[in-house]
């Protein structure tokens, strides 16, 4: 089984970084169904004794190269500017046969830090990010199943070593993901558009808003479209900090291709040219219709695959079809 050793005893999983993702990764493998050993790592104590009291991890490490010594894989869920300090303590140990991987959200700023840090990549990183969060942070807000029918691009070099890859692959799925391979770089563009610029829209409107001073009456009569866009501006600041510096290229791209067409928008509006605007508007209604259809479809597709799951472990339980 590729979840265990050449000894036949389950793979050691050591998570550097017991919040909601690495939480969530670690209480994801303990309930797929397969046999591995969860450690955390964490430098706060009490979000290490929370994942292990919460049963995320089964033991928690207070070492951190005990921990990597005894790990057969590591997966590192810091934040992305911290990455570069993990990484540089990972150079001074032994990582002889052991896999590392990560969740972060810019994926060009860890391969830099790894070629700064490391010289060559090493052959058994295999950068990864799984397309899936909430607003709420830390290693309470972890869930099994937070990754379930959600993709993760992982985006390997071509050094990468492909039973690493085949590894990684394999630990997402056991968490119920859709596992897709991607360019680092395409990976960042994607992301700047997709991810990172609507949470710095609803960060930067909420912050405009608030400093409003009639913010209390804005705030007191917005409607549900205010909430559902600004929901994300509750998620970690700290996080958001790292993702706008990390991938700060691509987000500025992506700033820069809103602001003119809002600027575009703007104008339309100022010379009331009525055709533009109803233009603008029924073009992302279309394209909004079109997302929505393949979102509905990919859930009619994993509800599929659910009950053809379903009804094998029926059968399988109930002894028919022998």
């Amino acid at each position: 089984m590729i979840e265990q050793n050449r000894n036949g005893t389950p793979l050691n999983i050591l998570v550097v970084g017991l919040g909601l993702i690495g939480g969530s990764f670690a209480a994801s493998l303990r309930e797929c169904g397969e046999s591995f050993h969860l450690m955390g790592f964490d430098l706060r104590s009490e979000n290490v004794e929370k994942a292990v009291s919460l049963r995320i991890v089964a033991e928690g490490c207070e070492d951190f190269k005990s921990a990597v010594d005894k790990a057969d894989v590591i997966q590192l869920s810091v934040p992305m500017l911290a990455m570069p300090k993990v990484l540089q303590q990972l150079k001074g140990l032994d990582l002889a046969g052991k896999v590392m991987t990560d969740v972060g959200s810019c994926k060009g700023s860890l391969v830099q830090a790894a070629r700064e840090i490391f010289g060559d990549i090493p052959e058994s990183l295999v950068p990864g990010h799984p397309i899936a969060g909430s607003e709420k942070s830390g290693v309470t807000a972890a869930r099994a199943g937070l990754f379930k029918h959600h993709k993760v691009i992982l985006t390997p070099l071509e050094n990468t070593d492909r039973a690493a890859l085949s590894l990684v692959r394999h630990l997402w799925q056991c968490c119920g993901a859709q596992v897709n391979v991607m360019d680092v770089w395409r990976h960042d563009e994607v992301l700047a558009m997709t991810s990172h610029l609507p949470h710095l829209l609803a960060f930067s409107l909420v912050d405009t808003l608030a400093g409003n001073p009639e913010n209390q009456d804005i705030f007191r009569y917005a409607a549900g479209g205010f909430r559902d866009f600004t929901r994300i501006a509750g998620s970690d600041p700290v996080m958001w900090h790292d993702i706008a510096l990390g991938n700060s290229k691509a987000i500025i791209s992506s700033l820069d291709q809103f602001s003119e067409g809002l600027a575009r928008l703007r104008q339309a509006i100022v010379e009331k040219d009525s055709n533009t605007i109803l233009a603008k508007f029924e073009q992302a209604q279309s394209a909004r219709q079109n997302f929505a259809s393949i979102l509905e479809r990919r859930a009619c597709m994993a509800n599929s695959d659910e009950n053809q799951r379903d009804s094998v472990t029926f059968v399988a339980n109930s002894g028919e079809g022998k």
